[in-house]
């Protein structure tokens, strides 16, 4: 089981990944240990802990990346300390992301 504090949260499963573009990114999930975005299109990527990220509503942005998959676009996660377990979600133009979530 996770430890809440986030000392110790061994790892039993990960979710399947794939290109996605959906506003949810990730549902909340009590049993997050990590998670982790990387834009992999070619516009700015919001990021919000919470639901309804937009363009003027965010909390981290992403750099795009030169061209769609390429690798260079930018990256968010939280692996260790403090892990949102809310609900996270995504705004921008064309998204283009893939999301990582690691769970006890």
């Amino acid at each position: 089981m996770a430890d809440r504090q986030g000392i110790i949260c061994p790892v039993g499963t990960a979710n399947t990944p794939e290109i996605a573009s959906a506003a949810t990114a990730l549902a909340a999930n009590e049993a997050r240990c990590s998670w982790s975005i990387q834009n992999l299109g070619q516009n700015a990527l919001f990021v919000r802990r919470g639901s309804g990220a937009s363009t003027t509503v965010f909390h981290h942005v992403l750099k795009a990346g030169t061209a769609n998959d390429d690798g260079t676009g930018g990256s968010i996660s939280e692996e260790a300390g403090v892990v949102y377990d809310g609900i996270i979600t995504i705004a921008g133009t064309s998204p283009r992301y893939v999301v990582t979530e690691m769970t006890a």
